[in-house]
């Protein structure tokens, strides 16, 4: 008896547990990849990117139309603008695979924390997608511009991002779960990658952009928006966004250019680097140690220069040395001096490595943090000078 008991209530569960009441068909929904948000007056106005299945399909041959589709709605709050995006859409809007979030320049300079509030909320929205800042622009302008290469312009702007970061290293990818994570609290910052348009905006929303071998509008990178407690105060400059990613030990590769002693320069590919960030008091005043390790190959020399020696060898190394030393002191200036804003996170180095002496200067963490003492330390090594060692185009004398 209580094992027919035990298999029709089996039944049962599986019975309630199989259901399909919140499905949702493909043609049904459209499916968000991008999402940009603007401060309007006192409104927000969201702008939605909708594939277009039909013209992303390799199956099919492409009709022309655009693969993807833009619609724009305002709202005294953000849950409320998008909401009204199905007044203008065919479709609910579908955020579970959304890649990207642009927040829109004036947003940024007055406030991201109130629409950050729907991102974490809702369940449709996940906590892995991308957001980035717009650079004197509207989240708008730059969710409506179509890209060649890439059909999907939410994928343009997110492979871009990833591909720089590792190659040339002065953008850094930021996601819904890193911020919710560094804005747990008033006095923390971050740093957003800023998106910038450059070229004739309307012919950028048309298919003109795709179709010439020059487009006519072209989205960029351009270094690094300073978010201290939850407000833009500043831009990082390209030179000081790759001093940024050496102190945060987020460096895959870069390019630095040295001069050579007789004058004319060479390029030296960073392959490897690691930082190590230690924080201590003395006689409780916080200071921080930044230790870099690098690794670089020689990637091409304008310059008379004998590689074969270790004397060259050397010079190379302490000049690199020297321009990272540059970029990250110029990075710690920006954000010490100008903005005031710990975007490098060292009270979270003082916090786990000196718990106790850090409860007693937290509070006033941000008025000490301009004036905290910071130590670099830059040791490369030059592993390869490439297939060729001495440059066949500028000969040493004999």
């Amino acid at each position: 008896m209580r094992k027919i008991t035990s298999v029709l209530l089996l039944i049962l569960l599986c019975m309630l547990l199989s259901g399909c009441w919140s499905k949702r068909e493909l043609n049904e929904i459209a499916i968000v990849v991008a999402l940009g948000i603007d401060q309007k007056g006192d409104e927000f106005e969201v702008t939605v990117q909708i594939v277009n299945p039909g013209e992303i399909s390799s199956k099919q041959p492409t009709s022309g139309r655009s693969p993807v589709s833009t619609y724009s709605a305002t709202g005294s709050t953000v849950f409320e603008a998008i909401r009204k995006v199905t007044l203008l859409a065919p479709r609910k809007s579908y955020f579970s695979h959304l890649q990207i979030v642009v927040l829109g320049s004036e947003l940024t300079e007055s406030g991201i924390k109130p629409v950050l509030d729907l991102l974490t909320r809702d369940h449709e929205f996940r906590n892995d997608f991308t957001i980035i800042a717009a650079n004197e622009t509207t989240a708008k302008n730059i969710i409506s511009v179509l890209t060649p290469v890439e059909k999907i312009p939410a994928s343009k702007i997110a492979n871009s991002l990833k591909i720089s970061e590792k190659a040339w290293g002065s953008t850094v990818t930021v996601t819904m779960s890193d911020i919710i994570t560094l804005l747990h609290g008033e006095e923390n910052s971050l740093v957003l990658s800023t998106l910038e348009l450059i070229g004739d905006k309307q012919a950028g929303m048309s298919q003109e952009n795709v179709d010439q071998i020059v487009a006519p509008a072209t989205l960029k990178y351009s270094g690094l928006a300073v978010i201290k407690q939850g407000k833009k105060v500043g831009l990082l400059t390209d030179e000081e966004s790759t001093g940024y990613n050496f102190l945060t030990d987020n460096i895959t590769s870069s390019i630095m250019q040295i001069a050579c002693p007789s004058g004319g320069n060479l390029a030296a590919e960073i392959t490897h680097t690691k930082t190590t960030v230690k924080g201590n008091f003395d006689k409780d005043l916080p200071k921080i140690h930044v230790s870099v390790s690098v690794q670089q190959n020689i990637g091409e020399v304008n310059c008379i220069i004998d590689l074969s020696t270790e004397q060259a060898i050397m010079h190379i190394n302490e000049e690199t040395s020297t321009v990272i030393k540059q970029k990250m002191e110029k990075t710690l200036y920006a954000l010490q001096k100008k903005y005031k804003a710990d975007a490098v996170q060292f009270n979270k180095i003082l916090h786990q490595q000196e718990a106790k002496k850090w409860k007693n200067i937290k509070d006033q963490w941000s008025t000490i943090f301009p004036d905290v003492e910071v130590m670099l330390d830059v040791v490369v090594q030059t592993r390869s000078t490439g297939t060729t060692q001495n440059s066949t185009f500028f000969p040493i004398e004999e």
